[in-house]
């Protein structure tokens, strides 16, 4: 059966594509314009076509051909815009010049006429400041879409260990794709929700100081689990998708990269090691996780255009330090197979910046199963 094909807007590292690919669809197109971002997406998605082109500059003939599809033949447009503006965490500057790039995607929706859309964000853009900005966006596609009200879906109830809520504009049009509704998207939920310590299991928790570059981060996994959160972790690996090195390391060897330390001072080790799980540090203001919650939405820092500011970094519930980028990959839903950049920082953006494959995957699911047609 033909797979229908989707082009992936502002895709970051991938936990939007992760999630249609694993529920059916297939990637025409990635963009981003960030290289260090789009090379993590390449080298996990390295049988799909990307592009670095400024989406702003972007006309919807040009993602046609890029993506090598006639017009017509698109079924759904998703991407997450740049949240920053929006975020009710930081300067919440609604004239952030990136603001409009949400609009930019109803825009490319009018152009296009995909069978439907997903635009993420954060759940500060339906603050009424906003109101405007999202009634502009919606209004390029109202008349021709079936435009559901805004859906807010907590990351913690697809499975994902984290509290993380998304905001999610989904539209379709009516005579290609079977009714919709809010309740489609909550059948999607798991019946239990994954903790800190089940998703943190197999991996090192005690560190040496000498793991501190791409290698040295190698680390074996010690015990494999069994279960629906480590079939996601483990496997479930679609044609086109993973690096060729981490999938051979990981099945071959039970091998997982990103296992790389912080060096803390002594005096910030024992500070960490007094903070209770769920405390806040007095001096940084790093949480401390919780083995048995879920762990607080993990930030991204800024970009190299914004400052290069590093966000601040959750305490690991057992060690009195800041957690690895495989543990923030595992509390975000990545896979183990799932490779990011060398450098701790860019790692640590864009799982932040991420949305949760899991939670993606059932949004997708949702929609591909109330299709009427292929494309």
């Amino acid at each position: 059966m033909t797979r229908p094909s989707v082009i992936d807007l502002y895709c970051g590292i991938g936990g939007l594509s992760l999630g249609a690919v694993r529920a059916g669809f297939r990637l025409a197109l990635a963009v981003d314009k960030e290289p260090v971002l789009l090379n993590m997406h390449k080298r996990n998605f390295p049988g799909f076509p990307h592009s670095d082109a400024d989406v702003s500059q972007l006309s919807g003939d040009d993602l046609l051909k890029a993506a090598n599809l006639s017009r017509g033949a698109l079924a759904g447009l998703i991407g997450g815009s740049p949240c920053q503006g929006f975020s009710r965490i930081g300067k919440r500057d609604h004239k952030d010049e990136r603001n409009t790039l949400f609009t930019r995607f109803f825009q490319l929706v009018a152009e296009l006429r995909p069978v439907f859309f997903v635009a993420e964000n954060v759940p500060g853009i339906l603050d009424s400041r906003n109101n405007g900005l999202v009634a502009r966006a919606k209004e390029k596609a109202r008349g021709v879409y079936k435009l559901l009200d805004p859906l807010v879906l907590d990351a913690s109830d697809f499975g994902a260990p984290t509290v993380r809520k998304r905001v999610f504009f989904v539209g379709y049009l009516p005579d290609a794709v079977e009714s919709l509704t809010h309740e489609d998207f909550e059948q999607g939920k798991w019946s239990h929700k994954t903790t800190v310590k089940t998703a943190l299991a197999g991996l090192p928790h005690r560190l040496r100081d000498g793991w501190l570059d791409d290698e040295s981060g190698w680390r074996t996994l010690r015990v494999k689990r069994r279960g629906k959160y480590w079939t996601k972790i483990y496997g479930d690996l679609p044609h086109g998708v993973g690096d060729e090195e981490a999938v051979a390391r990981f099945q071959n060897d039970r091998l997982v990269s990103g296992c790389i330390t912080t060096m803390h001072t002594p005096k910030v080790k024992q500070r960490f090691g007094l903070v209770a799980e769920g405390g806040v540090d007095y001096i940084s203001r790093a949480q401390r996780l919780q083995r048995n919650g879920q762990c607080p939405t993990l930030r991204a820092g800024t970009g190299p255009d914004r400052g290069s500011f590093q966000a601040l970094r959750p305490i690991h519930y057992k060690e009195p330090r800041a957690i690895t980028p495989r543990e923030a990959a595992r509390l975000q839903g990545f896979p183990d197979w799932f490779r990011f950049d060398s450098t701790k920082w860019h790692a640590f953006r864009g799982i932040g910046n991420s949305v949760s494959p899991l939670v993606a995957e059932a949004i997708f699911k949702t929609i591909r199963q109330k299709l009427k047609q292929t494309n």
